[in-house]
C-alpha cells in the first residue's frame, strides 16, 4: 500500500508504553491514530503521551470507527481471540501478542480466518527480532551444526516469586508461566528445529498465589519444564520459570543447540548478549560476534533497542504491509506454538508423553 499505515491499538499497559507504542512511532509511515483501554484515564494519557487522536473504551467501536487499515492486540490472552476474530472480520491486518489465544482451536480459527481474509497477520514473538537470537538462526540456516540433535531453551525470570496474582497467574484468562515464557521459547525452539510432535510436561506452582484479600487462590503454574520431541526425530528441552532469582540480570536466557557437524551456545540477560560456538575439529568454543547487521544503529548495551531502528517486531508488521509480502511469525505460527501448550496441559494431567496432531 501506499502511504502512512493507520493503527490502532487495544490495549494501555506499560507493555504497550515500553514496547508496541515507541516502535509504532519511530516507524516513518505507521500512524497510530487510535487506542483503547479498560481504563479511560489510563487510555487517554498514553494518547496525550503519543499524541494518538482517538480514545476508545469499546474495541467493536474503534474497530466500527477508527478509520483503520491495522489493528494491534496487546491485552490479556483471553481478549486475543474475540478482539483479532472482530478486526478480521472487518478485513484489518492484525498484530497480536502471544499467547495467540487461549487455545489451539481459537488459534487455529484466528488463522483460516486470516487467511482466507487475505490480510498480514503476526503474532509478536518478541525473541525473534533479538540480535542473538537472529544471528543464531543465520547460523543454523548457513549449517553451523549440521544436522540437529539436541535443541534446549532456557528462559527465567523473577516476577512471579511475589506471589501475586495478576492475570496471567489466573487460569480464566492466562496459561501462568507457560503462556507467558513458555509461548516464546517453543516459538524459539520450532524456529530453530522445526515442528514439534510429542510433548511431556511437568506444570508446577512453587509460590502460592494470593488476591487482594489475601486469600491463598488456584493460580496456573509459575515454572513449566518441557521435554519435545521434533518431526526431525532430534530432541529439545524447554525450561521456563517465573519464580527464579536471577538478579540484575532480570532475565537468564540460555539457548545451547547440538548437532552432527557443531554446537552453538547463545546468552542473553535485559542488558547484554552473547553467542560461541565450536564444531568440526575444533578442541574449544570460540567467540561468535554479532554481526553490525543484526544491530544496526541500535545501542548495543540495550538489546531492546533494536525494535526502534531496524525492521523487527512491531515495525516488521507494518513493513509487511507496505510491502505486500507475508508477515513472520504469522497466525499458522501461533497456532502450532499453541498445539504444543494444549500438548503440556494434557501431559500434566495425564502423566505421559503426548502425540501433537
Amino acid at each position: 500500500m501506499s502511504g502512512n499505515v493507520r493503527v490502532g491499538i487495544v490495549g494501555a499497559s506499560w507493555w504497550s508504553d515500553w514496547m508496541h507504542l515507541p516502535n509504532l512511532k519511530s516507524h516513518p509511515q505507521a500512524e497510530v491514530v487510535a487506542i483503547c483501554g479498560r481504563r479511560p484515564e489510563r487510555a487517554g494519557a498514553l494518547a496525550q503521551k503519543y499524541a494518538i487522536p482517538q480514545v476508545f473504551t469499546d474495541y467493536q467501536a474503534m474497530i466500527r470507527n477508527a478509520g483503520l487499515d491495522a489493528l494491534l492486540v496487546a491485552t490479556p490472552d483471553d481478549m486475543h481471540h474475540p478482539i483479532t476474530m472482530a478486526a478480521l472480520e472487518a478485513g484489518l491486518h492484525v498484530l497480536c501478542e502471544k499467547s495467540l489465544a487461549r487455545n489451539s482451536e481459537q488459534a487455529r480459527e484466528m488463522a483460516e480466518t486470516a487467511r482466507a481474509r487475505g490480510v498480514k497477520n503476526m503474532v509478536y514473538f518478541t525473541l525473534r527480532g533479538l540480535p542473538a537470537q537472529r544471528y543464531v538462526k543465520e547460523l543454523l540456516s548457513d549449517g553451523y551444526i549440521g544436522r540437529g540433535y539436541h535443541c534446549h531453551i532456557q528462559h527465567f525470570m523473577g516476577y512471579g516469586r511475589s506471589g501475586g496474582f495478576g492475570w496471567r497467574f489466573d487460569p480464566a484468562r492466562g496459561l501462568g508461566a507457560l503462556g507467558d515464557l513458555g509461548s516464546h521459547a517453543i516459538d524459539l525452539a520450532r524456529w530453530y528445529f522445526g515442528d514439534i510432535v510429542r510433548v511431556c510436561a511437568q506444570l508446577d506452582h512453587f509460590v502460592t498465589r494470593r488476591n487482594a484479600e489475601g486469600a491463598a487462590v488456584e493460580a496456573a503454574c509459575d515454572a513449566a519444564l518441557l521435554s519435545v520431541e521434533f518431526a526431525s526425530g532430534a530432541q529439545g528441552v524447554v525450561h521456563v520459570s517465573t519464580v527464579a532469582h536471577v538478579g540484575e540480570r532480570q532475565i537468564q536466557e540460555q539457548i545451547a543447540l547440538h548437532g552432527e557437524a557443531g554446537t552453538i551456545e547463545a546468552g542473553m540477560s535485559l542488558y547484554n548478549m552473547e553467542a560461541r560456538g565450536v564444531r568440526g575439529e575444533e578442541k574449544a568454543f570460540q567467540p561468535l560476534p554479532i554481526p553490525d547487521k543484526f544491530w544496526g544503529d541500535a545501542d548495543r548495551s540495550n538489546p531492546f533497542s533494536v525494535f526502534t531502528h531496524l525492521s523487527v517486531g512491531t515495525r516488521a508488521f507494518i513493513d509487511a504491509i507496505l510491502e505486500d509480502r507475508p508477515a513472520s511469525p504469522d497466525f499458522t505460527d501461533g497456532w502450532k506454538v499453541q498445539q504444543v501448550m494444549d500438548a503440556a496441559l494434557r501431559s500434566q494431567e495425564t502423566g505421559a508423553w503426548v502425540t501433537i496432531g
